[in-house]
C-alpha cells in the first residue's frame, strides 16, 4: 500500500473540504433562484465537485480510466476538468447577453 505524503493529505482533503462546501452552498442557491445565468454557476460548481470526487478516486486507484478512451486519455479525464468552465462560460454569456440587450 502506497502512502501519501503530509503535503497530498493536505491537498486533497482541502480540495475534498472545499469543494462539498461550495457544492452545498450551490445546492441551497438553487433552491432559492430560477435565474438562468445563476443555474448555470450553480451547475458549474457541481461539476467542479464531482471533478474533485473523480480525480481522488483515481488517485486512489477506485477508478478503472480505461472507460471510453480518446487516445491513452479516458474521456472523463477530458470531460470533467472542462464541464465547469464550459457552465462557467455559458453563465456569463447569459449576463453579457442580458446586459447589452436592455440598450
Amino acid at each position: 500500500m502506497k502512502i501519501m505524503d503530509s503535503g497530498l493529505v493536505i491537498y486533497t482533503f482541502s480540495r475534498l473540504l472545499l469543494g462539498a462546501l461550495a457544492a452545498f452552498l450551490a445546492i441551497m442557491l438553487w433552491s432559492k433562484t430560477r435565474d438562468a445565468a445563476w443555474m448555470l454557476v450553480v451547475l458549474g460548481t457541481i461539476a467542479a465537485y464531482a471533478e474533485i470526487i473523480y480525480s481522488i478516486l483515481q488517485l486512489f486507484g477506485l477508478t478503472s480510466g480505461n472507460f471510453l478512451p480518446v487516445g491513452e486519455m479516458p474521456l472523463m479525464s477530458i470531460v470533467l476538468p472542462c464541464l465547469p468552465v464550459v457552465f462557467f462560460i455559458t453563465a456569463l454569456l447569459v449576463m453579457v447577453v442580458r446586459k447589452y440587450r436592455r440598450y
